[in-house]
Parts: structure tokens; sequence; C-alpha cells
């Protein structure tokens, strides 16, 4: 499978900027998703992949041939909308085989596509029906072996889960990383939801506004957000973004929060040393909160504050304590939530070596 490359792309409708100079490269057999809110011009970027939306500036690139101004049907890509697009006149099979339809492909090759995918699907039992005789996690089955049948260099998915309700988005996840995982075929998926795009991706770039605001491993992301867009954009509950002022006495480094409570910064890898007086955004991830009973070297921070609210979502639970005229959310055991009333104090403390800062000013990563 090719690489696929973006270089320098810029997209206008009239005097509106969609993207601006965009680099990106997607190396073959990889699972890229574009990750961004509504309006971040993912959905764009995959359409001018497709053909579908005209290039303002730059190129694209699959394997050595430009593709810029080639139409769809000569760029050896398949696409999976959110739509499904089946056509309802036609059975499973007329579906799959329509996706041949241009290829003038021997019968014979034809009917092995078209039985190699139901297999691989789970579809073979659907064959002879047609699409209003499908749940919706069958439709979307059937419109990735249509995509599928066409062996295609590069496969696109804009958004295709969207239409399907919390258990069939659950299934479908593993179906198609599953797809990935036996086929290796070059995936570019655009969605909004970070979980389907930290649970499917092997690489991940997020956007907001035209830009690609970071690019990376679903893990490098998570943990090393490059600014403080992904630091509160990716995440279940959202990291804690806490402004602070920098203190420096002597050997230590620490960050002084608006109630004066302190974090103790010394063991964090600065690319820059802030100055001292200088104001900083502390993230820390809800998870990654515990109990105030480890040793005292392990804590960068202790923090006794009284309980907000609590919320349960069956397994999983999320406590929010008041926090410097706001709220501090951390993740708790169900069990432990139930037994938290609105008022009660609550120690909680944070390791040392997982907090991320970020330059007030910039947003970006210190």
């Amino acid at each position: 499978m090719p690489r696929v490359s973006f270089e320098r792309i810029h997209k206008a409708f009239g005097a509106v900027t969609v993207l601006r100079d965009l680099d990106l490269s997607i190396e073959h057999g990889e699972f890229l998703v574009l990750l961004g809110p509504s309006g971040c011009g993912k959905t764009t970027l995959l359409n001018m992949l497709a053909g579908l939306t005209d290039v303002t500036g730059g190129r694209i690139l699959i394997g050595d041939r430009d593709v810029t101004d080639l139409d769809p049907k000569d760029r050896g890509l398949a696409m999976v909308f959110q739509s499904y697009a089946l056509y309802p006149t036609k059975t499973v099979r007329g579906n799959l085989r329509f996706g041949l339809a241009s290829a003038r492909l021997p019968r014979e090759e034809v009917e092995r596509r078209v039985a190699w995918a139901a297999r691989l699907l789970q579809i073979e039992p659907l064959l002879d029906r047609k699409p209003a005789q499908l749940s919706g996690g069958q439709r979307q089955r059937v419109a990735i072996g249509r995509a599928l049948v066409k062996h295609a260099e590069v496969l696109l998915f804009d958004e295709p889960l969207s239409n399907l309700d919390a258990k069939l988005r659950t299934e479908m996840r593993l179906e198609i990383k599953r797809l990935h995982d036996e086929l290796s075929p070059t995936v570019v998926y655009v969605t909004h939801d970070q979980i389907e795009a930290m649970t499917m991706a092997t690489k991940i770039a997020v956007m907001n506004n035209g830009v690609i605001q970071q690019f990376g491993t679903p893990d490098e992301i998570y943990e090393r957000p490059a600014n403080l867009f992904v630091a509160g954009f990716i995440g279940a509950p959202a990291m804690n973004l806490k402004r602070a002022r920098i203190l420096r006495r002597g050997g230590l480094v620490a960050g002084v929060f608006g109630n004066g409570q302190q974090i103790d910064l010394g063991d964090y890898a600065f690319a820059k040393a802030p100055q001292e007086g200088s104001e900083i955004v502390v993230g820390m991830r809800p998870e990654y909160f515990g109990p105030p009973d480890a040793p005292a070297r392990e804590a960068a921070a202790v923090f006794d504050l009284p309980v907000a609210h609590t919320e349960r979502t069956g397994s999983d639970a999320t406590g929010y304590l008041r926090f410097d005229e706001g709220l501090l959310s951390l993740r708790v055991e169900p069990g432990q939530a139930a037994r938290l009333a609105g008022g009660q104090k609550v120690r909680v403390a944070f390791p040392k070596g997982k907090a991320s800062l970020f330059d007030a000013a910039t947003g970006g990563r210190l």
C-alpha cells in the first residue's frame, strides 16, 4: 500500500479559508484518524484526497503519483460514507457488485470478490436482502464491503459510525480494527469521536481551525498534549486545566494556584524553563489522582477540597471538587462515589511526573 502525502494544502471557499499550508504524510499500512470538532476541516481534507473537492493550493500524492487534479475513479481509492449510500433497489449482492461496475472485470473475478467480502464481513446470509431489510450495523458492513471489493490502495472513512447506536458503534469499531489488522490497508478515517480515534488509530492528526494541532500515536497525544486545545479536547472526563504562577526558591520549582496551594514541578522536563512569576496552566488528568497515603516523595501535590457533586456511569464514576472558584474532576470508584456527599471534604494526592504544563499566553506545551 502506498504512502499518502499532503503538501502545503490550502483550501478556501471564497473569502473563507478552511485549510492553510497543511503538511501531512501517512505511511503505507497506517490507520490515520483525522480528529477534531465540527468545522475544523477534517472532512474537507478527506474529500480533497477522494477528489470530491478541488484543491485551492498545494498538492496530494499517493505513492509517487500526483493525484491533485485526477478524477476520483483514477485515484485508486475506495470510500465509506456516513450515510451508507446503498442503492435501495439492489440486493446486498447487487450493491457489492456495483462497486466493481467500472472495473470491467471477468464475471468470475467479480463473484470471487463479492464472496470474499461477504465472508470477511460475515454478511453471507444477507446477500439476497435489500437495504430496507437490514439493520444499521448490517448496512454499514455492506458499505464497507463495497469499498473492500475494489482492492483499493487506500480506504477512506467519513464518520462511518455516527448514525449507529452506542452498542453498534462498539461492535463496528472492533470490526473495522479487525479488518485493518487482517488486511493492513492504508486507512484515512474522519471522526469527531475521540474514543474511535484512541481505540482504532495507529496515528492521530488532531485538527482545529484548519490547522493540525498535533500528530502522533494515541499514547503520545494523550500523555503529552502539544497545546491547550489538544489537552482539553482529548480525554473523558477532560484534563483539569488550572492557572498557576511559577515559584522558584533555591532548588524548588513549583506552581502556585490562585487559592495558594502548590504543586511540585521539580521533576518536570521543561523544554524551556519559565521565569519566576510567569503564568502557566497546569494540566492534571482525573484518573491520576489517588489517596494521600502514598509516600510524600511520590506526591507532587495534596489537596483537601469539598465535594461539589458526583456522576456515576455504571462501572465508572467522577467526583467534582471545588477548587479555586472552579471544579477539579477526578475518577473515583463507583462505591466510593455513593458515599461522597456535597460539602464533604476529601483529601487527594496528585503524583509526580504526571502533570502537563502549558504557557498561559501561547497555549503551547512547556
